[in-house]
């Protein structure tokens, strides 16, 4: 019999007990050991378990790599060519880069691993168990189905159970069900079609006791629990790849056949012009793309996301995985929850009533900071003390100090209470000690009342709390200006319209009540003066509904899916911008089907009580309509679809550590704010990226087109023997140049302007758009054309023979390849209207590269080079080049602005 297969809510407990065969004193130790046999320990094995080799062989699993790879096995095999051995050096210099990248890449996504194996609290580790007819403390891991366990305030349920008996017991399950107060428990049967957030008498593995003390059945541990159907469901959902794994490989796959059309064109092209051999020809036509390969430019994009991902960091966002920092950026849907992401996750009181007036607090979470306002009038907080008092001393939430400061434990609600007296000057600790208590009926789901007996100035003075409509069934006076008077039916009914106008705001409202006569025990929860009303809700967070607006101007959807009640969530939504006329609970979305479902989405914002199957139902809709959608989560419940999304997004402060370990991204302080910071630098990343790939592909074309035209014509013109316009020397050092540090400093750009105004780039556009292709083609093939020329004029002007006039205008090209690239990177950001003096790490990197290169024209190493000195008529060629190149790419990216429109 397996523990999940039965219906056990719905059995009176008599009958739970014959099923597991457990005694009333308990299983014997020798039977735990039998079943402990049959079901396993009570333990779920993580989805997965770090290995590093695992993670550093991925990191050389992208198409562009393995493009690296070949073209780094092609180099070393021709350096065994005799003549050929430069190559060699091409061969060491890509392998390096490769080990570069990968290192990178393992660090980055070992060290998020490790921080998530850190968090690792996932099952509660001992457990109060009935054996052999003794309570004893035993390993949660060796419970088993038929186990009786004990629980009190503050315990982690250790395995699913039903509840045999209990006092005051409510059970936080918001990581299971997404309810985000405490929910009351009792030990009736209930209907057997109860969905699982409703099943009052049942309690779930890793949900927390809050109040009260129960004792329970053990009725499945393990795989067999709730939570251990969610753990297989996930280990059923394929590993993704992120819209940016699947982006490189599609660049990557883009450069493969561009290269393997260079191989083809070149070879053709000199078979028909060339009279050398056909091996010859294969090898200049090899060697010339594997120059075209920009070695630097998975390193380049690894720092990139590396700095990206480091200022998430700096942002409260942890990424799991370096390409996630960059798939944030093609987000256009976000599914968040409500609880503690949009909200405060702090119940705080909004609302009072007292004196017959409507008072308003404001005020955030946690803060005993506020103010008391009746319509615009600020009043003084000390004009509610007997209600705010009541709230005091009916009222088990305590406030301790901690490193300094003050902490608050207890029932959220309760917790509002204490906030709410505060902030009227009251002191929690000194009322109690003033008015100790002697005596109380604590709260249950049945009676929805609170009592407690303190002594005040030396008489006994009875404190009530509850639902409204309960407390004033009981009330006879009211509490007005001062003074007691007798309670009209009037007032009351003004009070239950009050009542319900704070519940249409999704408010949770008590009533508050006192009796200073409490000599007759019997009557102690009767004939009680009415004081008043609190209402109170889980608030938004501050800057929410800025980060909001912030994400709709930018063409992203937000959905709020949660598991509180629609009216909660509405509430929330308007107060928030969503729109609230279409939303949608768990039962009203079981009624339609799929297509129906595409159709709502393009209305729907709030989707209110739902389940784990229904968040993976609303993404499996959202990706059948082609979108990129990241979805927020913190329980276990919210693993499958966090799992599922393009981007996971888990909470680092509330989120279980299951959540944390399917997710992608991981919000150190739980708050939304903290998702649109991470959209705006995952745009602001795939801006860099492209600025990068732009620039290394178009220098790289430009290297290939002036080598492949020298080839044509050195036919017709001659220029000495086998010679060529770049040594393999030469074009290394320039793409160390350039694919080095100006490549890297372009990682720090900062964020164009009016990037989160920006509609969402299309799900199949690449890097490499219509205009990064225009713009890669024209620049390069002007690069190019304006070197040629510079190298003509040079050759034919100069003076002294022809292998001096050669060796200068080689060293001019040489020289001006490097100096165009510095204008060319200017001109890739001019296209975002990015200031020209933004980035001080890009000048300091430009200003190395140059001097790097001066350095080599006039020291000894230009002999390795085989470059020469140049003179100021030399250094004029190259200015008059480079005047020429910056006016011409000027004019095309005006071009390009009137054609495609600005970034």
């Amino acid at each position: 019999m397996k523990g999940n297969k039965m219906e056990w809510h719905a059995m009176p407990i008599e009958d739970v007990f014959r099923k597991l065969n457990t005694p009333k004193n308990g299983l014997t130790s020798e039977e735990a050991e039998k079943r402990l046999a049959i079901y396993g320990k009570n333990i779920i094995e993580s989805e997965k378990k770090i290995n590093p080799l695992k993670i550093f062989l991925k990191q050389f699993t992208d198409f562009l790599v393995l493009i690296l790879i070949a073209a780094a096995i092609i180099s070393f095999a021709m350096s065994l060519i005799p003549g050929e051995e430069g190559h060699s050096i091409d061969a060491i210099l890509i392998v390096a880069i490769l080990f570069a990248n990968a290192t990178i890449g393992f660090f980055q996504e070992y060290k998020a691993e490790k921080s998530i194996l850190a968090l690792k609290k996932l099952s509660a580790p001992t457990a109060m168990v009935l054996r052999d007819g003794i309570e004893k403390e035993i390993p949660a891991e060796l419970l088993v189905p038929g186990d009786i366990v004990f629980l009190e305030a503050g315990s982690k349920v250790p395995a699913d159970a039903r509840i045999i008996e209990q006092a005051s017991l409510q059970i936080d399950e918001s990581m299971l069900t997404g309810e985000s107060v405490p929910v009351s428990k009792n030990e009736a049967p209930i209907s057997s079609h109860a969905p699982l957030a409703e099943r009052s008498n049942m309690l779930y593995m890793n949900t927390l006791v809050t109040r009260g003390r129960a004792k329970a059945l053990v009725v499945a541990t393990g795989k067999n629990t709730e939570v251990g159907k969610i753990a297989e469901l996930i280990a059923k959902i394929e590993e993704k790849e992120t819209p940016f794994q699947a982006e490189l490989n599609r660049l990557g796959k883009v450069i493969g056949i561009a290269i393997l059309f260079i191989i083809a064109f070149v070879a053709f092209i000199q078979l028909l012009i060339v009279k050398d051999s056909l091996f010859e020809i294969f090898l200049r036509a090899v060697s010339l793309a594997v120059a075209a390969v920009p070695e630097g430019l998975p390193a380049v994009v690894s720092i990139a996301l590396t700095f990206g991902v480091n200022r998430m960091a700096r942002r409260k966002a942890l990424a799991r995985r370096l390409s996630v920092a960059e798939s944030l950026g093609s987000v256009n849907v976000i599914c968040t929850d409500k609880t503690g992401t949009l909200t405060e996750n702090t119940m705080t009181v909004r609302q009072i009533f007292f004196n017959m007036q409507l008072c308003t607090v404001t005020g955030q979470g946690y803060d005993a900071k506020g103010e008391f306002f009746i319509a615009d009038k600020i009043i003084d907080g000390a004009e509610l003390k007997p209600l705010l008092e009541c709230g005091v001393l009916c009222n088990d939430a305590r406030q301790y100090l901690e490193g300094g400061q003050i902490r608050y434990a207890g029932d959220p609600t309760e917790i509002a209470l204490l906030l709410s007296a505060k902030k009227a000057g009251i002191d929690p600790d000194i009322e109690r000690e003033k008015n100790p208590r002697i005596q109380e009926i604590p709260f249950s789901s049945e009676r929805k009342l609170m009592t407690v007996v303190c002594m005040k100035n030396g008489k006994k003075k009875a404190y009530v709390k509850g639902a409204p409509e309960i407390v004033l069934e009981r009330c006879t006076h009211i509490l007005l200006e001062g003074r007691i008077v007798k309670f009209s039916d009037e007032l009351k009914q003004k009070i239950l319209a009050e009542n319900s106008e704070m519940a249409k705001k999704a408010l949770r409202v008590l009533a508050f009540a006192f009796k200073e006569d409490v000599e007759n025990e019997g009557q102690l929860e009767q004939n009680l003066i009415f004081l008043g009303l609190q209402g109170m809700i889980d608030p938004p967070r501050a800057n929410v509904k800025e980060a909001l607006e912030d994400c709709r101007k930018a063409g992203i959807k937000v959905i709020m899916v949660t598991g509180d009640n629609i009216e909660t969530a509405k509430a929330i939504g308007k107060e928030l911008g969503f729109a609230t006329e279409d939303a949608m609970d768990s039962n009203e979305l079981s009624k339609i089907n799929d297509f129906e479902l595409l159709k709502k989405l393009d209305k729907v914002e709030i989707f209110a009580r739902v389940s784990p199957l229904d968040k993976t139902r609303i993404l499996d809709a959202l990706h059948k309509k082609g979108l990129v959608v990241a979805m927020t989560g913190d329980g276990i419940n919210d693993a499958p679809s966090l799992k599922k999304a393009d981007v996971g997004i888990a909470m680092g402060i509330r989120g279980t550590d299951v959540a944390k370990e399917v997710s992608d991204l991981i919000l150190l302080d739980d708050n939304f704010v903290t998702i649109r910071d991470a959209v705006e630098e995952g745009r602001a990343i795939f801006d860099n990226i492209r600025k990068f790939v732009n620039y290394l592909l178009s220098s790289n074309l430009a290297e290939v087109l002036a080598v492949f035209l020298f080839t044509l014509m050195q036919v017709y013109l001659y220029f000495g023997e086998g010679v060529a316009i770049l040594t393999a020397t030469q074009l290394l050092w320039i793409n160390m140049l350039t694919d080095g540090l100006p490549a890297v400093a372009l990682g720090v750009d900062p964020a164009a302007e009016g990037i989160m105004r920006r509609k969402p780039r299309a799900k199949n556009e690449g890097v490499i758009n219509k205009r990064t292709a225009s713009s890669i083609a024209s620049i390069g093939l002007t690069m190019a054309i304006v070197i040629l020329a510079a190298f003509l004029y040079s050759f034919f002007t100069s003076e002294g023979d022809v292998r001096d006039k050669f060796f200068r205008a080689q060293t001019i090209v040489f020289t001006c390849f490097v100096f165009f690239e510095m204008v060319r990177i200017q001109m890739v950001r001019a296209r975002y209207r990015i200031n020209l003096f933004s980035n001080r790490w890009l000048w300091i990197a430009i200003s190395a590269s140059l001097a790097l290169q001066i350095m080599i024209i006039y020291t000894p190493l230009n002999a390795i080079f085989k470059i020469v000195p140049l003179s100021i008529d030399d250094w004029l060629v190259i200015a008059a080049a480079l005047a020429s190149f910056a006016f011409l790419s000027y004019i095309l990216v005006k071009l390009e602005n009137a054609i495609f429109g600005g970034e």
